[in-house]
């Protein structure tokens, strides 16, 4: 199992962090090690000061496949859900000033949560999929799959160009603006179209 994640893909969120748009979806992998569950709690990292959220829609890889045209990419997704993609800011920054990769900032271990999954239906494909995070009883991210630069059918395509799906991959597919700090104590909830499908503790 793997966790491919993709950068940038919300304007909004692209324009408060002062990137540039790419004009390519950004792809970037987290190991299996990086997976916390929705029966886990986050455990703050020893190696940083600076942890933030970023909520995102998750779809689950249904079935292997390589080299997937858009239009057939709906069926190698089983499943849907929420993730959070922690990201040690104060360890990117300075990655990022030495132009050096990234996986300590992102890959970390306990870096990927994800919720309870659902079925997916063929409407996921076609209409637009609402989602919202509350840290600590407050909204702070609200996110529409309309939003996406990519969407998932087109996410689909180019990811399998390089790599080939396996069954129970997760692809995380961005985030909106709204990405913040978390410290110990707090608590995290994530909305799906108005349900509230998991509440994550920082610890």
């Amino acid at each position: 199992m793997k966790i491919i994640c993709v950068g940038r893909n919300y304007v909004d969120h692209i324009k408060e962090l002062s990137n540039d748009k790419p004009t390519d979806p950004v792809i970037f992998i987290k190991p299996d090690t990086a997976l916390i569950d929705n029966s886990q709690s986050f455990y703050y990292p020893s190696f940083s000061s600076d942890v933030h959220y970023e909520l995102e829609l998750v779809y689950r890889v249904g079935k292997v496949g390589k080299n997937i045209e858009a239009k057939f990419a709906h069926k190698y997704i089983d499943a849907i859900g929420l993730g959070i993609d922690f990201t040690a800011r104060d360890v990117q920054s300075k990655l990022k000033e030495k132009g050096l990769p990234w996986e300590k900032a992102k890959a970390f271990n306990g870096s990927a949560y994800v919720s309870k999954m659902r079925p997916i239906s063929d409407s996921d494909f076609s209409n637009s999929i609402e989602f919202e995070l509350f840290k600590n009883q407050q909204s702070v991210q609200k996110g529409s799959s309309d939003l996406m630069i990519w969407n998932i059918s087109e996410l689909i395509a180019d990811i399998s160009q390089y790599f080939t799906l396996k069954t129970g991959d997760y692809i995380f597919t961005g985030t909106p603006a709204g990405v913040g700090p978390v410290q110990i104590g707090d608590t995290l909830q994530g909305f799906l179209q108005g349900e509230n499908i998991f509440e994550l503790a920082i610890k």
